[in-house]
């Protein structure tokens, strides 16, 4: 089979993990960046002025229960300890999350066991909310006013910019509620950091003779006729130019400080109040704690809406949006020599786990249509 021309928009983990794939096979990559750096949104820097290696897009902490994705990432850096430990501070105190065994019996002044924390909690759910259709909903539902209006009410507004009970019930299930003391943020078998960075780690994979990378340099679609295959992690709106209106997303900003010592002690911690301007503070040399530095940077952490010029997140994914999605997903699925992959390329959140799984699903995918004399198409992952 001769090697074919292909184009990758995207040099963060969907567009890395496929380039690689491919070049590996014998197929000759050109990979497209806008961005005048590597590994999309979890680009990773060293701070010049402290030497804390800093997340420039926020926090990300990697973690997954799937043994080929582990076995995969370690190929390209060695990944260090790390466990999440998420606090929250909540009507002037501190707490452990998400919501466990500690959280309950601090929040209420009590020393419950697990099964009767399970029994209390039970208790104080609405239990008349059979079906919920709300992340409110589901939220009184399960964990009952109380725990809702401290922890999860005024962090949720904060961070879609809409209240609970407009906002679909999927979102909360991110969330889960314990009975114990593990303050472990994931549930994942495996968890850590790579110890140089994402980006160095995104350079590794990109770091073969078949491919050939370029920053800064935006992908039109008129230039899709210069290549046999386009893998594309843009935003799909975008693709078709924004015809069919603008997908909503929540973008971040960043209120950078830097100190001396130990800003926080902890990598994360939440502010749930609603009064309080950031959603959450991160402080970046506890990302990497196999590292010792005499200063510190954090960040102060706000959410608004995604404007023109801005860097998209999250997906909003409400009614408006998802009748746009339907009709991008409709013309999409009408073009040849292209798929969508991604984050921003099929409109939906996903962990970093997650992304690099479709990713080595879409060039198995494409080497097997290859070898059958099939049509690629143009997801193999469905962004419903």
């Amino acid at each position: 089979m001769s090697p074919l021309k292909i184009a990758v928009v995207g040099a963060g983990l969907s567009g890395a993990v496929v380039a690689r794939e491919l070049a590996r096979v014998g197929h000759r990559i050109t990979v497209f960046e806008s961005r005048p750096h590597l590994a999309g949104n979890c680009h990773s820097e060293r701070d010049r002025q402290t030497g804390v290696m800093v997340h420039v897009y926020g926090p990300h902490i990697f973690h997954t229960s799937n043994q080929k994705v582990w076995d995969y990432v370690r190929q390209f850096d060695e990944f260090m300890p790390f466990t999440n430990r998420v606090k929250a501070v909540a009507r002037g105190s501190v707490y452990s999350m998400p919501i466990n065994l500690l959280t309950i019996n601090s929040f209420f002044g009590k020393q419950f066991s697990p099964s009767e924390a399970a029994a209390f909690v039970g208790s104080i759910g609405d239990a008349s909310i059979a079906d919920p259709q709300t992340f409110e909903e589901q939220a009184l539902r399960f964990v009952g006013r109380d725990l809702y209006e401290a922890f999860l009410k005024g962090y949720t507004i904060k961070q879609w910019g809409l209240h609970p009970a407009e906002l679909p019930a999927s979102i909360l299930k991110r969330l889960p509620v314990r009975f114990n003391y593990d303050d472990n943020y994931y549930a994942s078998t495996f968890q850590g950091m790579p110890r140089h960075g994402y980006t160095w780690m995104v350079g590794k994979m990109l770091d073969h003779p078949a491919i050939d990378v370029h920053l800064s340099s935006p992908f039109v679609r008129d230039r899709a006729g210069g290549f046999d295959h386009v893998f594309y992690s843009g935003p799909i709106d975008a693709w078709f130019g924004h015809e069919n209106g603008r997908l909503g997303y929540r973008t971040l900003d960043f209120h950078v400080e830097r100190h001396s010592g130990d800003y926080q002690g902890n990598a994360v911690i939440n502010y749930c109040d609603q009064d309080v301007p950031w959603t959450r503070i991160s402080e970046h040399k506890h990302f990497s704690p196999w590292e010792a530095h005499e200063r510190t940077l954090v960040y102060k952490e706000s959410s608004r809406s995604c404007g023109l010029g801005d860097t998209p997140y999250y997906p909003i994914r409400l009614s408006r949006d998802t009748s746009q999605l339907a009709r991008y997903i409709e013309r999409a699925s009408a073009e040849r020599g292209i798929t969508f992959m991604g984050r921003l390329g099929t409109y939906r959140y996903l962990d970093m786990h997650v992304t690099i799984a479709e990713a080595l699903a879409v060039a198995e995918r494409f080497v097997e249509t290859r070898a059958h004399g099939g049509i690629m198409p143009a997801f193999v992952c469905d962004p419903v």
